[in-house]
């Protein structure tokens, strides 16, 4: 068919209805020349049947007794049956450096592709990306539409069957992926590969600000958001805020009083899944324990803390006085030291303080309360450092000392105001 176009200068006076393409002079009509495109046999256009039949150096066509086509890949010769799989291929095996080369020279056929697959969909309500279409489709459902796949058991709501069938494994305790190194055992095959990388000790996602460095990409979006400051989800009843969406609903439920997770050995229950994990510790007995002292503990992070003290290291330091420390969260408990901030009162006295630990220790004035006992004599107090400190006494453990003369002690409070014995002169002397 013909198209003319009336803005143009150069009308074409020849009509679509005057053509005969069957006709065996219409070739050798030259205003036909730029008109005539064969037609084949069965009917169809030879642009179409070419556009089937071309091959690039990036794909090419077997014959067998089932014809249909193979994409090569030109960087390693394997083949693939579909261009999209061939293109996950190139993208996730050849493009470990994506750089001006390396694009400059791919073929049109490898940067359509591949284009494809990096290209992002955003959702326009929420911070959802994806590099499927469909599953950006899918996602918007989940705004618009009813959720119809409901769980009987608690209120998890979805509109995909498959996530539903994901979420009763919850219930069921059903993992039917296992760890072949360690006892992990999770729901989704996805879980166990990234599981994997801790053993392996493969971190591919990294921070350009600093070193951070991690197994997920997720993480990686979340860490960023530290550099950022950017903390999306806030409590509508108190003043806290937080990066990820999940954290502030654990956070509701302190408000709530709701505690879903119980352990079925003694009567603890807690707001949190990996709180319960650590808990049960407890009962196991699984500790991790200092190479140098005899502290032990339930949780990894809580001996890298432990193991600054014996290298002295404090990495956190207060712009206002010479404070320094080994902990994030003791330097934001120091910092309200100069702020004034004592955001913890007593109910019962005028006790007022800045950490709400502090806080829960002087309440057990009030009621009496001293969980924690010594075997050895009948010494009670109301928290676990004054027993592990008055432990000491038993041991004669004294890791405090005077680099001036030979004095020790248990705490370090004492060894301070010994110091003042060599610092401070005496007037009358």
């Amino acid at each position: 068919m013909i198209k003319s176009n009336s803005t143009d200068s150069n009308i074409c006076d020849v009509r679509k209805e005057n053509l005969d393409l069957k006709s065996p002079s219409i070739k050798s009509n030259p205003k036909m020349n730029k008109h005539y495109k064969p037609i084949n046999k069965k009917g169809k256009h030879p642009a179409k049947i070419m556009k089937k039949k071309s091959v690039n150096i990036l794909t090419k066509k077997t014959s067998g007794a089932s014809t249909k086509y193979i994409f090569e890949c030109d960087g390693c010769s394997k083949k693939f049956s579909t261009k999209d799989i061939l293109a996950k291929h190139i993208l996730y095996s050849h493009e470990t450096q994506k750089n001006s080369d390396t694009t400059a020279g791919r073929t049109q056929v490898e940067q359509t592709a591949v284009s494809r697959l990096t290209k992002m969909f955003n959702c326009d309500i929420c911070e959802f990306k994806t590099s499927q279409k469909r599953c950006i489709l899918a996602h918007l459902k989940a705004h618009v539409a009813k959720r119809v796949y409901c769980c009987n058991n608690c209120g998890y709501k979805s509109i995909m069957k498959s996530n539903l069938h994901q979420h009763m494994k919850i219930h069921t305790g059903e993992k039917p992926f296992s760890c072949n190194i360690c006892e992990y055992k999770c729901i989704q095959k996805r879980s166990l590969q990234t599981h994997m990388k801790i053993h392996t000790g493969e971190k591919p996602f990294s921070c350009n600000i600093c070193d951070y460095k991690c197994i997920d990409r997720s993480n990686l979006w979340y860490h960023m958001k530290i550099h950022t400051g950017e903390k999306p989800f806030s409590c509508n009843i108190c003043e806290y805020k937080c990066i990820q969406k999940r954290s502030l609903q654990t956070h509701m439920k302190i408000h709530t009083g709701e505690k879903p997770f119980s352990c079925n050995i003694c009567d603890y229950k807690c707001i949190d899944r990996s709180n319960l994990w650590y808990h049960m510790k407890i009962h196991t007995g699984e500790k991790h324990s200092c190479n140098i002292c005899e502290y032990k503990c339930i949780r990894k992070v809580d001996l890298q803390k432990h193991m600054k003290r014996h290298t002295g290291e404090k990495s956190f330091s207060c712009n206002i006085c010479e404070y320094k420390c080994n902990r994030k969260d003791s330097l934001q408990r120091h910092m309200k030291i100069h702020t004034g901030e004592k955001r913890y009162s007593c109910n019962i006295c005028e006790y007022k303080c800045i950490d709400k630990s502090d806080l829960r220790k002087h309440i057990k004035i009030h009621t009496g309360e001293k969980p924690f006992s010594c075997s050895i004599c009948e010494y009670k107090c109301i928290h676990k450092s004054y027993l592990r400190r008055h432990i000491k006494i038993h041991t004669g453990e004294k890791p405090f000392s005077c680099n001036i003369c030979e004095f020790r002690c248990i705490r370090k409070t004492s060894l301070q105001r010994h110091m003042k014995i060599h610092t401070v002169t005496k007037p009358f002397s």
